[in-house]
């Protein structure tokens, strides 16, 4: 793991890496076709929850061809922890009223399925015109509810991951790939 690109300390607590900076880029560009097509001509607002989408959000929309509008909102049912607690907390709202769009929701995992569920039943209190969500990562493994996604970059499996916006305690997020985390060296 000496051509890993991130700091020592964080090249220790790494088991392996998962994906890499291109493996990601080329999932992006096609995701990032399939979506220029299905959203042609469409009223759309892009929401992305962060923090953990801001990797994927940014380099995905930079690829695509359709016109958007872009919102974010925080939201989170893990805090420090390496499963999620399974409460859902809004902490930043959606700035554009969503009525009339086609809501795209654009997150980097998705494993339980509580948060999605949440947040496609806040935006269907909203009166929009759809909802979509595009996920880079979907662990199948560890779905509570089943939450249809209508956009995969990868299938995860059931380890802890970190990297391309996904953190532990607020690290690692800038790492330009996809690692699992030694959960023995926390």
């Amino acid at each position: 793991m000496d051509n890993i690109v991130c700091c020592n300390e964080w090249k220790d607590k790494l088991k392996c890496i998962l994906f890499t900076g291109e493996q990601i880029n080329e999932k992006l560009n096609e995701l990032a076709k399939i979506l220029s097509k299905d959203y042609a001509n469409k009223n759309v607002l892009c929401v992305g929850l962060m923090n953990g989408c801001v990797m994927f959000l940014t380099h995905l929309l930079e690829k695509v061809t359709f016109r958007y509008k872009l919102d974010t909102m925080l939201v989170s049912s893990y805090g420090h922890e390496t499963t999620s607690s399974g409460t859902v907390k809004i902490k930043k709202d959606l700035s554009i009223n969503p009525v009339g769009y086609d809501v795209l929701i654009i997150e980097d995992l998705i494993d339980t399925g509580i948060t999605l569920d949440y947040i496609k039943k806040y935006f269907e209190s909203k009166k929009v015109n759809s909802i979509k969500i595009c996920c880079l990562l979907d662990k199948k493994t560890r779905r509570i509810v089943d939450v249809p996604i209508d956009y995969v970059g990868f299938e995860c499996p059931n380890e802890f991951v970190i990297g391309y916006g996904m953190d532990f305690k607020d690290e690692f997020r800038c790492c330009p790939f996809i690692g699992i985390m030694d959960t023995n060296k926390l």
